[in-house]
C-alpha cells in the first residue's frame, strides 16, 4: 500500500502572525557604529575604502530597513526577535572557543553589546545575548520559538556572511521556513553580501524590504 502525504507548503509562503517572526542579527553597537570594536580592535580588517562601502551601505539602507521591517511586523502581531553578540559574563569566561581564540569579548552589559536606537527593540521584546557566530546553538532560540508557535523566520542585520549566514542555515536544517531579507542585511563587504545571498538561495527565500510590506499589507 503506498504511502501518501500532504502537499508541502512552499518555502515562500507569506509571513503571518502566530507561525512567523523576525530575527535581527547583530545590530548593536559592536558593529554598526563607527567607533564600533569591530573596526577598532583590527582596524588592519578595515581598510577606509572597504570600511566606507560597508557603512554607507549600513546607514543609508541596511538599518532603515530593518527598522521599516520590525515596525512593519509589529503592526501585524509577528514577533520580532534580537540576538546580539554578548557574554554573559565580565570576564567572558563563558565564551565559545572560536570568540576565545578570535579575541571577541564583549561584556555583559556593555555599551557594545547595545542594540542601536534606530532598530531599537520594543518594552517587551526579546533580546538573546550570543557568544558564538550562530545564535542556534549558543543560545535557547529554537526552544523559544517553538514555544512561541513559530514555523517561518525573517532574518536581518549583519553580517551577511557571518552571523546571518548561520542563522539561515541553522534555522532551514532545524525546520524553519526561511526568509532571508537581503536589504536588510549588511555583509563584511559589497561583494561578500552578494555572494551570500545567491549561495543562501538553497537555503531560504530571498526577498526584499519592499516585498516583505506588501506582503504584510
Amino acid at each position: 500500500m503506498a504511502l501518501t502525504s500532504s502537499p508541502l507548503e512552499p518555502r515562500d509562503r507569506p509571513l503571518k502572525a502566530g507561525r512567523s517572526a523576525l530575527l535581527m542579527v547583530d545590530l548593536q553597537h559592536h558593529c554598526c557604529v563607527r567607533d564600533g570594536g569591530t573596526f577598532t580592535e583590527d582596524p588592519e580588517r578595515w581598510p577606509e575604502e572597504r570600511r566606507a562601502a560597508y557603512f554607507d551601505q549600513l546607514e543609508g539602507e541596511t538599518l532603515p530597513n530593518a527598522a521599516a521591517l520590525a515596525e512593519a511586523c509589529r503592526q501585524s502581531g509577528i514577533e520580532v526577535i534580537y540576538c546580539v553578540i554578548e557574554a554573559l559574563t565580565r570576564d567572558g569566561r563563558d565564551r565559545g572557543l572560536d570568540h576565545k581564540l578570535s579575541n571577541i569579548l564583549i561584556p555583559k552589559g556593555s555599551l557594545e553589546a547595545q542594540i542601536v536606537e534606530a532598530v531599537a527593540p520594543g518594552e517587551d521584546e526579546i533580546v538573546l545575548p550570543k557568544t558564538a557566530s550562530g545564535v542556534f546553538p549558543s543560545t535557547n532560540l529554537h526552544y523559544l520559538l517553538r514555544n512561541l508557535g513559530i514555523e517561518d523566520l525573517a532574518v536581518a542585520g549583519v553580517f551577511t556572511d557571518q552571523c546571518v549566514e548561520s542563522a539561515v542555515r541553522d534555522a532551514a536544517d532545524l525546520g524553519y521556513r526561511v526568509t532571508l531579507v537581503g536589504d536588510a542585511c549588511c555583509g563584511s563587504s559589497p561583494g561578500a553580501h552578494a555572494h551570500t545571498l545567491k549561495a543562501m538561495r538553497g537555503y531560504a527565500r530571498i526577498a526584499t524590504t519592499g516585498e516583505i510590506l506588501a506582503e504584510l499589507r
